[in-house]
């Protein structure tokens, strides 16, 4: 059976570039969710999102033609490559798979907003250009002169992680050695407007399996890891972070927003990735967990979570307490932030909370990281639609 490694990581999130940044920010327990700068939130029930610090947006690749979304994919693309010390050879050879929702919709937003103002075409219409998903993979396919298959997955909140579990079946069916994969997501008007009018969000920082959970809060970010052969990575010297070990998707089709109320597509998500990675639910230390903040989806995640490990069986944190709820950007953020637990022996903390739910019957690592040797690890996404994976990782 062929292994799959993790090569290489690349992150731009709330804390700044950089996947050291972002590791130090998670240890430390820090929330970089506050008032949002990129557009006008009065009125709003929640005005905070977990924002990419703006002197760090600033001295991405400047480009009027590139979208904050292309921007933040770029930069963590580039540190992705780098990290993995992957050469022009390697990369004609490379496939790309980026999970993606808004697109460059941030700038179309905007080009919109002045068009009705005004009354005038907007000098901002290029932005259409790049208001696709699909803008991101062809951005980044150009840029590194990525030689293998590109493409988009649009799966709601499960996109980035769906990226990674689509990455390495296309290792593992021989098409192409390696992989860069991840997710990528700008705040846009769109989106904040839309959980804003569903009441999903919390005014203050949410608070995951917290008994007072209000709903959650939103970010962006983007994150890539380099997948690769095993065997490929060691003739050419390459990084070993772990090993990525099996991946489940599912989708519930029950509901247009709302998970199963049972969570079976949950269940049979965490199900296929365990039996793909050939482990039994004993042999996982820690999850890290889909853990939006909203009543229901904590709820159904933990129900899942108690019919796949028993109560307390395992530990369990998120870390969208602190850089927020990345969107298509969530799965392949905390899948890098699985990975480096793995490979520093410490968990992330679960922000905010201060009274577990009774209905939640883990250890969530509440408030402060924890020093914990784990071996494997799992890590969950769930999105509107039903949309769920769930990848498995080891030291």
């Amino acid at each position: 059976m062929t292994k799959i490694v993790v090569s290489g990581l690349g992150v731009v999130s709330p804390y700044g570039a950089g996947a050291k940044t972002f590791w130090a920010g998670l240890v430390a327990g820090a929330c970089p969710i506050r008032p949002i700068t990129l557009f006008d939130t009065d009125g709003f029930r929640s005005r905070i999102a977990a924002e990419a610090p703006a002197d760090v947006v600033a001295g991405l690749a400047p480009s009027r033609r590139r979208s904050r979304g292309d921007r933040l994919a770029l930069a963590a693309a580039h540190e992705a490559v780098a990290d993995a010390g992957l050469s022009p050879r390697d990369l004609a050879r490379a496939a790309l798979i980026v999970g993606a929702i808004g697109g460059g919709m941030l700038e179309g937003e905007a080009c919109y907003w002045e068009e009705a103002q005004s009354g005038r075409s907007s000098t901002r219409r290029r932005a259409f250009r790049s208001i696709l998903p699909s803008s991101h993979a062809e951005t980044l396919g150009h840029e590194l002169r990525l030689g293998g298959p590109k493409e988009t997955v649009v799966m709601a909140c499960a996109s980035g992680a769906a990226s990674i579990a689509l990455g390495a079946d296309l290792i593992r069916d021989g098409v192409v050695p390696l992989v860069l994969a991840g997710g990528v997501d700008a705040l846009t008007r769109i989106c904040f407007m839309g959980f804003n009018a569903l009441k999903l969000l919390d005014p203050e920082p949410c608070r995951p399996f917290d008994r007072t959970r209000r709903g959650m809060s939103v970010g962006e970010a983007a994150a890539f890891l380099v997948l690769e052969d095993a065997e490929h990575c060691e003739a050419r010297g390459g990084r070993d972070y772990g090993k990525l070990r099996g991946a489940g998707m599912t989708t519930d089709a029950h509901h247009i927003t709302a998970p199963h109320s049972e969570g079976e597509g949950m269940i049979r998500a965490m199900t296929l990735a365990l039996d793909a990675a050939r482990v039994t639910a004993a042999e996982i230390q820690y999850v890290n967990a889909h853990g939006t903040g909203t009543q229901q989806n904590d709820r159904t995640e933990a129900l899942a979570l108690r019919r796949v490990f028993g109560d307390g069986g395992v530990l369990v944190s998120s870390i969208k307490s602190m850089v927020g709820h990345t969107m298509a950007a969530a799965g392949a953020i905390e899948a890098v932030a699985t990975v480096l637990t793995l490979q520093h022996g410490v968990i992330p903390p679960t922000a905010h909370l201060t009274d577990l739910d009774p209905e939640i019957p883990f250890d969530c690592i509440a408030g402060v990281a924890r020093a914990s040797q784990i071996e494997l690890a799992l890590s969950n996404s769930f999105g509107f639609g039903g949309q769920n994976a769930t990848l498995v990782f080891q030291k």
